[in-house]
């Protein structure tokens, strides 16, 4: 099995795991409504300091809000973001990578040059721009985000379309009248299906750290809606007196990523036939 050849490819799966739980178990493993505030307990140290308790096991913040909570809660945000832009950024990349590898011509062309524009602008600045522009919502920013992310998705696809079309059983099935549709939907889209997910685990992990860097400059989802980018923000200006306000949160966003990226060069190694091989 690849968790015995890998053994950081079972850490990371059981990351994963232990995220996608707290989200979507979060109002039961939340102690409290995370955006309740309680001025009385604000700065409360978490548990294990002194003037600790279990009642807020990770500390509260400057208004009283539970870390805890807030940190189980920001993991739904930032998981339905990044899911979310990973799956558009997907489906808009793959029917463009599809479309230019196949046809090729003046289609593969103009995606191409459309594909190498948005890819001259820095991807940060691009969506701050957007956002700026659009608005900072939930769904503006998986808008935003799909569009720093089907580049990838495209070229990769297109380069595989383009050895695919010339391979003997793709000119058979053209040659028995098959149509251009149909040879894309059935014979070429499921040999791209192993490089796609592996892309878009990885492309999990990076909307992650930019749904975060948005959130930290103050251009993320809209308060008080917990996300651990904004946690990391509010909590810079206590890091002092009460560091955990954004230690947890940044511990939380670095053993994520990190859990994704492990799973995704795991899906490499069992979805990749020469590196099967090799091991």
């Amino acid at each position: 099995m690849i968790f015995r050849r890998s053994p950081l490819t079972g850490i990371g799966a059981a990351i994963v795991g232990l995220v996608v739980l707290a989200a979507i178990a979060a109002p039961l493993l939340a102690t409290t409504d995370p955006i309740e505030q309680d001025l009385s307990v604000a700065l409360k140290p978490p548990f294990w300091l002194e003037d600790g308790s279990f009642a807020h096991p990770l500390g509260t913040d400057h208004l009283g809000r539970d870390v805890y909570s807030r940190l189980v809660y920001g993991a739904r945000i930032s998981l339905a973001i990044s899911v979310l832009a990973a799956l558009l950024g997907a489906a808009v990349g793959v029917a463009a990578g599809l479309a230019a590898g196949y046809l090729g011509g003046r289609v593969d062309m103009v995606i191409m040059r459309i594909v190498d524009l948005n890819l001259a602008f820095p991807l940060i600045l691009l969506a701050l721009a957007v956002v700026a522009l659009l608005g900072a919502n939930l769904r503006n920013l998986v808008i935003v985000m799909a569009i720093t992310t089907w580049m990838i998705y495209a070229r990769v696809v297109r380069g595989v379309s383009l050895t695919l079309r010339e391979q003997e059983f793709i000119q058979a099935v053209r040659a028995l009248g098959a149509r251009d549709s149909r040879i894309i939907v059935r014979h070429i889209l499921p040999n791209v299906a192993a490089p796609i997910l592996v892309i878009w685990t990885l492309e999990v992990a990076r909307v992650i750290l930019m749904e975060s860097a948005l959130s930290f400059l103050g251009l993320g989802v809209p308060p008080p809606t917990p996300t651990w980018g904004r946690m990391l923000a509010e909590g810079r200006d206590y890091l002092t007196m009460a560091g955990w306000i954004a230690v947890f949160p940044g511990l939380a966003i670095m053993f994520t990523v990190l859990g994704i990226n492990f799973l995704g060069d795991g899906l490499r190694d069992l979805l990749d036939p020469r590196l099967r091989q090799q091991t």
